[in-house]
Parts: structure tokens; C-alpha cells; sequence
């Protein structure tokens, strides 16, 4: 006994020393990130824990590997209780767990879930070897076998060992709760004693060895994640998803993070993010950047920051480790956050890098700069004056909030697309009627209202987009209104979600619930058509701010719906977001034609939008594609219908 039990020590103590020293490095990588505030929130952090860790919800939205992560990762909760036996056999033959160790119950679980390992591991092998998703391009398969192979012998090692104890006699739980365990100790019951005996401690020591390398491997490996998922899980955002982390501009200068240039620059929450990489392809798999083919995968650039972070690094990210074609591809949609199970948080590495090229570097796309310069000179991307805000209301009546005068009951903020693109006006002319036909107290900004600083800030100008945040912020606040809504879900995101960081808290509401909740209180009623309609989800509405069921009201309320495949959270971008609505498309396929081609094969006859990014870049799309669809606003739609009813009334 004092000799097993003396190999047993060596055995842990090099298994112990060997994973310390890995997981050590990678935990000091991580403690030297730079500052970021994620506590508070627990109840919250450990809900999502038994949502997405325990219960592997996420994974879950694809049934197929969902199902297969799932038996893996519950088999081994339940088989930590045999390794823990096996230990304890290792040096005592007869060793059971106090009080549940006899339990036939216990041994019937152990079996079954041990079971479900491997059909787990049959899964995984028929996916990655028959069906061969695009997902895995990039990723380091080789690892992904040898971590499979592992598992498999691990397994296997257990049910030799259970059945060659069972063999001879010695197992711990009655047979009849051991059905896998007892089938497999048929290959030793024709054994002599001696050779039953010898099997027995033959498959449990290389059970014990396989466990233990397994565990020396796993912080060297990309199912690094298996340590790690849980604390990024835990660690990520409670707050809104489309809000950016704010710079801290009244910091010494030295002091102050323009984003990420080097590894050593990333905040130690995305140090961990990198880590936590299981490399699945999900977020490369629903990325419009690479379904489109441009040169972003968000799965491969968080692989290459992972390396410049382990290696040691000290060039910069970009271009040595990312390409500026990768940074600038991003459209923002945070298809990859909603997507990633083990809960990376790309959009921040985006932001972060886009930081660094504009407000240290300079180094941008030439067609973003004029739209830079129109904002910080014009209030306004499109450029225009100030004064030319209100054209859009000219003969609706549409009162505009003097300074001094008394605060209204809703204020509609147009946003500048409305103000000054021709396409994206009639929704806010709409939307406008509508809110004088419901008897709405409402009033406009005009010549005082400028652009919230979405397109700056995702650009990566945060300085530009905190000075204008910061002027919005006391402009409302003088005027003393509590509820806002606007048309675009970009200055709804801003305004509800970034503002609060610079002193504005207001309910933000976009017109879609706005008018959905006037309908349903009968203050609108409109006439349903035969009209068939495919709704295009924003992302910025849909995925980034959990508005999806109003605006679906408003296309029942007005005709026939016709869902396109994705649509809700899962909805695929129209190519705007991430300030891309002010870039020109010069790889691969344009997103807003990819998703037009989507919404023509549902047959509808209309293409109905929430957002006037939207509108421009669809109405763009279906010109380019000569799909026969109008793209309308669902405030046109609906206006046009309570139209339709008020003359029948008539």
C-alpha cells in the first residue's frame, strides 16, 4: 500500500507541477491586462452561469453539436466521482466514496453517463469527419482528435477497469445497476484470477495516467476553455450589449488607453476572452464580414491575439498579428457575441484596435475620414448645415422645442439619416403623422439636435463622439424631457445605453414600440391589406436591444408576414453598422445584396424595415440585385393603413 500510495503522490505531484507552471503563466498574462470594472451584477453572473455553463443553453441552438458538448460535458461532471474512486483504489483496493459509495443508484449514473461520453465523442467524430462544417477552417483540428482520442481512452480505461473488478468480484455496486460495466467484464470472466487481478490494476493505472496527462495537456491546448469558459461566462457584460466601454479621457494622458496597439494594452477581460477560445466557428459561422468573403473571421482574430498574447509579443497587433483589412471589415452586428458560447466579447477587440488606428496612428479608410471630418465639423455625417434639419417637417406642423420653452411629452429624435437622406425621410414624416393623428404631445430638437456619435465612436474616434455625446447630453437635460424616441435604432442604442455613462438618463423607446403600444390602446387603427411583408430584424434593435416582438405587431396589424430565415436575434445585417454605412464594400460580396437575395426567395412583395440605415442599404440592395420588392419602413406601412381605414370611415 505505502508504495502505490507513494507513486500515486509522484504521479500527482509531476501532474500538479506541470499544469501549475502553464496555468500559472497564462494567469499571470491575464492579472497584468489592463484595468475594467466587472463585478456587481451576481445574481445575474451566476444565473448566466447555470444557464450557459451547467446547462449549455447556448450551445444548445444547434442541436446536433449541441447535443454532442452536452453529453461530454455532463458525463464528466458525474465521472469526476470515478476518478476520485480510482484514486482512492489506487492505493486502497476496496476504496469507496463515504456514504454513497455502495449505491446502486451511483453506479448506474457512472455507466450511463459514461456511456453518453462516447456518444458524444461518435458525434464529434461524424461532424468533423463526414459533414466537415466550414466553421472548423482555420481551427487546430489536430488538437481537437488528439483531445477526442484522450477522452475516448479515458473512457475506455473505465469501462475496462469496472469490468475486469466486476470480473473478479470485487466491484462496488451490484451488477444490475452496472449494465455497460457488467457487458464488458464478459471479456475477462474466462481469465484466470491472476490474470482478472493483473487487468485490473493494468486499466486502472493507465485510467489514472490517461486522466493525469489529460490534465497536463489541457492548458497547452485550445480546450484551455474547459478551465476557463466558466470565469469569461461569469466575468461578461451585464449591462447592454450594444453599449462600448467609455475611455476615461480625465485620466493623466499617460494614463489613458487609446484602445489596443500591443497585447499588453488589452484589458485583462479580454486577455481572458482569448483564452477562452474553444474555436468552435460559431462566431465565423453567422459573421456577414466572412459569409460575405472579406478577410474578417472573428474566431481567427481572436486566435491571432491569443498568440500575439501568449508569445510574448511586443510588435504591434496590427498589422503583424491582424491585417487592417480585418479590423475594418467588422460591421458591428454582434451576431459573434450572441453566438459564442463560452462568452467573447469580439466587438470590443474591434473597437479597441479601430481606437488605436484612429486616434493614435491616423490610419483609416480614406471614405470613413470624410465622414469624420463632416461629423466633428457639421454635427452631421452627411455634412449638411445644421439649419437644413427641419426640412423634412416642412407643412406637417411638427413643433420644434425652442431653449426655454416647456418639455413636451415625448421628444422625437430624428437622427440625421431622416433629416437628410431622401429615402430614409419618409419614416420619420410618418412616424411624425402618426403621433399627431394618436394626439401625442410631441416636439422635435431641429437646428439643436446633432448626431449622437454612433458612426465616430464605432469608427474608433471616441473623442469625437464623447465631445458630442457630452453637448446632446446637456441639451436634453435643459430641456427637462423624460421620454425620447427616434427611428433609428443606432440613436436608441446611443442615447438609452451609452448616454447614461455622460450624465443622460431618459426613456429611450423606438418608434416601433411606440406605435405598437399606440395600436394596441386602439389610438391607431389601422386597415390589414392582403399585402404580403418580410420584416428585416436591425441589429442594432433586434440582437443588441431585445426589440423584436413590436415591430412584428406593426406588420400584422398591416398584412401577411413572411419570416426569412434569419430573422429575430439571429437576424443577418443589411452591411451599415460599425460605421461601414460611410464605407465603400471593396472585398468580396456586398452584405446588403446578400441580404436582399434572402428576403426576394421568401416571395414577399415588401421588404419592410425599422431602421434607416436599413432602408438606404436594402433599397441599395435591391436596386443592385433587381429583386422585384419595395423597402418600406413599417411607419409608412402603418400610416398608410390608418389612412386607408380613416377614408373608409368617411
Amino acid at each position: 500500500m505505502v508504495v502505490r500510495a507513494v507513486l500515486l503522490v509522484i504521479a500527482i505531484g509531476v501532474t500538479a507541477g506541470l499544469f501549475a507552471r502553464r496555468a500559472g503563466l497564462l494567469t499571470r498574462l491575464v492579472r497584468l491586462g489592463r484595468p475594467i470594472d466587472r463585478s456587481g451584477d451576481v445574481g445575474r453572473r451566476m444565473a448566466r452561469e447555470t444557464g450557459q455553463v451547467l446547462g449549455q443553453r447556448k450551445l444548445f441552438q444547434r442541436a446536433l453539436p449541441g447535443l454532442m458538448h452536452a453529453c461530454i460535458f455532463w458525463g464528466f461532471l458525474v465521472l469526476l466521482t470515478t476518478i476520485l474512486e480510482a484514486l482512492g483504489q489506487a492505493v486502497a483496493p476496496r476504496f469507496a466514496l463515504p456514504w454513497i459509495g455502495h449505491a446502486g443508484w451511483l453506479g448506474l449514473a457512472q455507466d450511463v453517463f459514461a456511456a453518453l461520453v462516447l456518444v458524444g465523442i461518435a458525434i464529434a467524430l461524424w461532424i468533423r469527419l463526414v459533414q466537415r462544417p466550414e466553421r472548423f477552417v482555420g481551427s487546430h483540428r489536430r488538437d481537437a482528435f488528439r483531445i477526442l482520442g484522450l477522452i475516448s481512452w479515458i473512457i475506455l480505461t473505465l469501462f475496462l477497469l469496472r469490468g475486469a473488478r466486476i470480473a473478479i468480484g470485487d466491484n462496488a455496486y451490484p451488477t444490475a445497476w452496472t449494465p455497460v460495466s457488467t457487458a464488458v467484464s464478459h471479456l475477462f470472466t474466462w481469465m484466470s484470477t491472476g490474470w482478472q487481478s493483473f487487468f485490473a490494476w493494468f486499466f486502472l493505472w493507465a485510467h489514472l495516467l490517461l486522466v493525469l496527462g489529460f490534465l497536463v495537456y489541457l492548458p497547452y491546448s485550445k480546450h484551455l476553455h474547459i478551465l476557463s469558459a466558466a470565469f469569461n461566462v461569469y466575468f461578461g457584460r451585464t449591462r447592454s450589449r450594444g453599449r462600448i466601454e467609455p475611455i476615461d479621457f480625465d485620466k493623466p494622458e499617460a494614463e489613458v488607453r487609446f484602445g489596443s496597439a500591443r497585447a499588453s494594452d488589452m484589458t485583462w477581460k479580454q486577455m481572458l476572452d482569448t483564452v477562452s477560445c474553444t474555436e468552435c466557428g460559431r462566431c465565423q459561422d453567422v459573421c456577414p464580414a466572412y459569409a460575405t468573403g472579406k478577410a474578417l473571421s472573428p474566431k481567427l482574430l481572436i486566435m491571432a491575439m491569443r498568440d500575439q498574447l501568449v508569445s510574448g509579443a511586443t510588435t504591434p497587433i496590427v498589422p503583424n498579428a491582424v491585417t487592417d483589412d480585418i479590423v475594418w471589415d467588422c460591421v458591428t452586428c454582434g451576431a459573434c457575441v450572441r453566438e459564442c458560447p463560452v462568452g467573447i466579447e469580439h466587438i470590443d477587440h474591434v473597437i479597441d484596435l479601430r481606437r488605436n488606428l484612429v486616434m493614435v496612428e491616423s490610419r483609416f479608410p480614406e471614405e470613413a475620414g470624410a465622414m469624420l471630418r463632416d461629423v466633428d465639423r457639421s454635427s452631421n455625417p452627411w455634412g449638411k448645415p445644421q439649419a437644413d434639419r427641419t426640412h423634412w417637417a416642412e407643412g406637417l406642423g411638427v413643433r420644434v422645442l425652442e431653449q426655454g420653452e416647456a418639455a413636451p411629452d415625448v421628444l422625437f429624435w430624428v437622427g440625421c439619416a431622416p433629416a437628410f437622406d431622401e429615402r430614409a425621410k419618409q419614416a420619420a414624416v410618418s412616424t411624425a403623422k402618426l403621433m399627431q393623428m394618436a394626439g401625442v404631445d410631441f416636439a422635435i430638437l431641429g437646428p439643436r439636435e446633432a448626431c449622437t456619435g454612433d458612426p465616430a465612436r464605432r469608427m474608433g474616434d471616441e473623442y469625437t463622439f464623447q465631445r458630442l455625446a457630452g453637448e446632446n447630453v446637456a441639451t436634453l437635460n435643459e430641456t427637462g424631457v423624460k421620454k425620447i424616441v427616434t427611428t433609428c435604432p443606432h440613436c436608441f442604442n446611443t442615447i438609452g445605453n451609452e448616454y447614461p455613462d455622460f450624465g443622460g438618463r431618459y426613456e429611450v423607446v423606438h418608434h416601433t414600440e411606440f406605435l405598437a403600444e399606440l395600436v394596441r390602446d386602439g389610438k391607431l387603427a389601422p386597415l390589414p391589406s392582403d399585402r404580403t411583408i418580410t420584416y428585416h430584424d436591425s441589429c442594432y434593435l433586434a440582437r443588441h436591444n431585445d426589440v423584436r416582438s413590436q415591430p412584428r405587431e406593426l406588420v400584422d396589424a398591416v398584412g401577411k408576414a413572411i419570416e426569412m430565415p434569419r430573422h429575430g436575434e439571429r437576424t443577418f445585417c443589411c452591411g451599415a453598422g460599425g460605421a461601414r454605412m460611410w464605407m465603400e464594400e471593396k472585398r468580396g460580396r456586398p452584405i446588403n445584396q446578400e441580404r436582399v437575395r434572402e428576403a426576394a426567395a421568401t416571395g414577399a412583395e415588401t421588404l419592410a424595415v425599422a431602421c434607416p440605415f436599413c432602408t438606404v442599404m436594402l433599397d441599395d440592395g435591391v436596386r443592385e440585385t433587381g429583386a422585384k420588392m419595395q423597402v418600406i419602413d413599417l411607419a409608412t406601412l402603418l400610416a398608410e393603413a390608418v389612412e386607408k381605414r380613416r377614408k373608409m370611415a368617411t
